[in-house]
């Protein structure tokens, strides 16, 4: 398994997209501590730019990197090695890779400019969806022996999480408005991994009476024993359902 695991990083490192990701996303933080100086807006933007784009380049990266090495996992299927093992060093090598390419890439900024614990709850935020939307993209690849294809659904799950569920969302909130739904707006944000991790950071950065009694009623559930325990296990629960999933069904497909 390490071994699989070695030569597995070894791979995403010659192919050079982990330096030009983690230098991307460097420049992308010192821009934008070099525009403001106040933690509480790099945190809020440096927060847009990662729940948009760190997705996004995982669900893609990790399709493409399973496809890619296709011909080697194949060959190594071949050998005396269990299937489990070649899947999960492929999943935890690219997680590994991209979770710290963030760490560093806003990491060393934070650590020349200043950073708060909004701003490392950020970090955090970037490692979950990193292995979350690498789980949904090797899942995608596993069911479907179209490159193009997998990429689709891939970048559909991204789309659906990141745009769609918010819209369905307000809609929601907005025709049913005259009936208290803090508690099914809150169950509903436990069912989309981006939606939790966005309002994990806003409430760090203290902007919840910005969001009226449903802000308040957040702050008091994320504040308390029981929201830290109920959103810990969520975040985890989408980090390992995915590529759980994904595993069984890599086991059970004809090479």
């Amino acid at each position: 398994m390490l071994k699989l695991l070695k030569y597995a990083l070894y791979d995403i490192l010659k192919s050079r997209f982990a330096i030009i990701y983690t230098v991307f996303l460097a420049m992308v933080a010192v821009s934008i501590y070099q525009v403001s100086d106040d933690l509480s807006k790099v945190s809020l933007s440096l927060m847009n730019i990662l729940i948009m784009i760190v997705p996004l380049i995982s669900a893609v990266f990790a399709t493409t990197h399973f496809y890619n090495n296709l011909e080697f996992i194949e060959l190594m299927l071949a050998q005396p090695v269990k299937r489990s093992q070649v899947f999960l060093s492929q999943l935890f090598a690219v997680i590994l890779m991209l979770s710290l390419s963030i760490v560093i890439g806003f990491g060393l900024p934070m650590v020349l400019w200043g950073a708060d614990s909004s701003l490392i709850t950020l970090l955090a935020v970037g490692v979950i969806l990193s292995a979350v939307f690498t789980g949904f993209a090797f899942l995608a690849s596993v069911i479907t022996r179209d490159k193009a294809k997998a990429i689709g659904i891939s970048l559909a799950l991204w789309i659906y999480f990141s745009l769609v569920y918010d819209g369905f969302v307000l809609y929601l909130i907005y025709s049913f408005a005259d009936y208290p739904l803090e508690k099914v707006t809150l169950g509903l944000v436990m069912l989309n991994p981006v939606d939790l991790g966005r309002i994990l950071m806003l409430m760090q950065l203290d902007i919840s009476a910005l969001m009226g009694y449903t802000g308040a009623f957040f702050q008091q559930f994320f504040s308390s024993g029981l929201g830290v325990l109920v959103s810990a296990g969520a975040l985890v629960l989408w980090m390992l359902w995915p590529g759980m999933l994904a595993s069984r069904v890599f086991g059970k497909r004809d090479f």
